[in-house]
């Protein structure tokens, strides 16, 4: 055996299972053969399913809610949270490569059965309030450019299984290719919007400038945590986790030195294209609803109406429409994966691919189609923040396991998170906890 070849680290109390995903694992040739940049390329594609995440129809509502009532101030949280997450995102490629696990396995290695189902039991809760935005904003996508009946809508968005299973059949890369050219279509809509809009860029730049006024104004904390549970979204530390595993990136610990170096390149680079579109929302919110004295704009069909007029361009609204409809099919398609490394992994299970696709779909998407056809079109902005605050409830459970693992040497051995990064991230995950404690803290004293 290769002198570099290393045994996984020893702090696990047992075998980690199935391999996560197992009808991709470690499908996507990464040859040390090859030079280095196209090695590099060929990790080129988990980040950007991960940041799917951190744009989608739930980001859409609470960044569009924060824009119109209260300008940029919201901007610095966006960059907050973006911060966190390349963090906790590199420890997810971390987790992976280090351990062989997905976070999901990883937690029913490490923990009591009853405290391995209760999270798991969160995750779901947490996938299926990722869904519920995915499947609205979809259903509104449709809606707006096709005229197509909400509730219609919602059960066309349950057919991206389908498309998932077949795109997979091709190869995993065909996924990722299908995820990246739509995040090109929905940066081309935004920036002609931004160009149009002509936003005050001295007050876009103040706008991430830290303010104690977004943790003391109740209503700007809750869009504030709202924004967080839609960046920094827990189902993505599962998926980055999972995803990362398609490639085969060997088993020494050079190679695997080399694949976590590319996997945290990727998801940043990524990530930052993200905290951009992300930006993009809240600034047109700010330059054309805020702007106007329109302050209570949180209904993603009424900004879809206000837009044109405003912007002055009969093709502004249909851009917002084109953008919405893209980030909902992404969103639902990470969704779907997120929900099937999820339930593998916490529960162990042996089921042919396309059923266990089809199971965790169903488990997410049945509660989010329910719940949409509940409320119909009046409800659609609060249930969407409401996701998001949910998640952002959520995220905790899934944040301290991740840090807890990475910076255990037992566990991750020589690709331990060094001191200062699991110093960060310890400091990433109470700052989260501590938001949510004064969130749930308002909420139970009426403010």
């Amino acid at each position: 055996m290769d002198a570099f070849v290393r045994k996984p680290p020893a702090g696990w109390r047992q075998d980690r299972g199935e391999a996560s995903l197992t009808d991709v694992h470690r499908s996507v040739d990464v040859q040390a053969s090859k030079p280095g940049w196209r090695r590099a390329v060929a990790f080129v594609g988990p980040g950007y399913l991960v940041a799917v995440g951190y744009m989608d129809p739930g980001n859409w509502a609470t960044s569009i809610a924060g824009g119109s009532k209260f300008g940029y101030t919201l901007l610095i949280v966006a960059l907050l949270s973006n911060i966190m997450a390349v963090v906790l995102q590199a420890l997810c490629a971390r987790l992976a490569i280090g351990s062989g696990r997905d976070l999901a396995q990883a937690c029913r290695d490490s923990f009591p059965k009853p405290v391995a189902l209760t999270l798991w039991f969160l995750a779901e809760t947490a996938i299926i309030a990722t869904d519920i935005a995915e499947v609205i904003g979809t259903a509104i996508g449709l809606n707006l450019i096709f005229g197509i009946p909400l509730e219609i809508g919602v059960l066309i968005t349950a057919l991206d299984v389908f498309l998932i299973l077949y795109l997979q059949r091709l190869g995993f890369r065909w996924v990722e290719a299908l995820i990246i050219t739509l995040l090109g279509v929905i940066a081309i809509c935004f920036a002609i919007q931004i160009a149009l809009a002509d936003p005050d860029w001295g007050a876009v730049i103040k706008g991430f400038a830290p303010t104690t006024q977004i943790v003391t104004n109740p209503e700007m904390l809750y869009l504030a945590l709202g924004i967080l549970g839609a960046t920094v979204m827990p189902h993505n530390l599962y998926l980055h986790s999972g995803i990362v595993q398609t490639r085969a990136y060997g088993e020494s610990l050079p190679e695997k030195r080399q694949a976590l170096k590319y996997a945290t390149i990727d998801s940043t680079v990524a990530l930052t294209f993200a905290l951009l579109i992300n930006a993009a929302i809240l600034i047109l919110a700010a330059a054309t609803f805020n702007k106007t004295g329109q302050t209570d704009v949180a209904e993603l069909g009424e900004a879809h109406k206000l837009i044109g007029p405003l912007l002055g361009l009969a093709i502004a609204p249909t851009l917002f429409g084109i953008a919405l409809l893209c980030c909902g099919i992404n969103s639902t398609v990470t969704a779907t994966l997120a929900g099937q490394i999820v339930m593998e992994g916490f529960l162990n299970i042996k089921l042919a691919p396309w059923l266990r696709r089809l199971i965790t779909r169903a488990i997410a998407i049945v509660p989010a189609a329910a719940v949409t056809i509940w409320y119909g079109d009046s409800g659609t902005a609060r249930l969407l923040i409401l996701t998001q605050v949910v998640l952002s409830l959520q995220l905790s459970f899934a944040v301290f396991p991740l840090v807890m693992f990475t910076a255990d040497k037992a566990k991750m051995g020589a690709l331990v998170a060094p001191r200062w990064l699991a110093i960060f991230a310890w400091l990433i995950a109470i700052v989260i906890a501590a938001l949510n404690i004064k969130l749930l803290f308002d909420f139970v004293i009426g403010s």
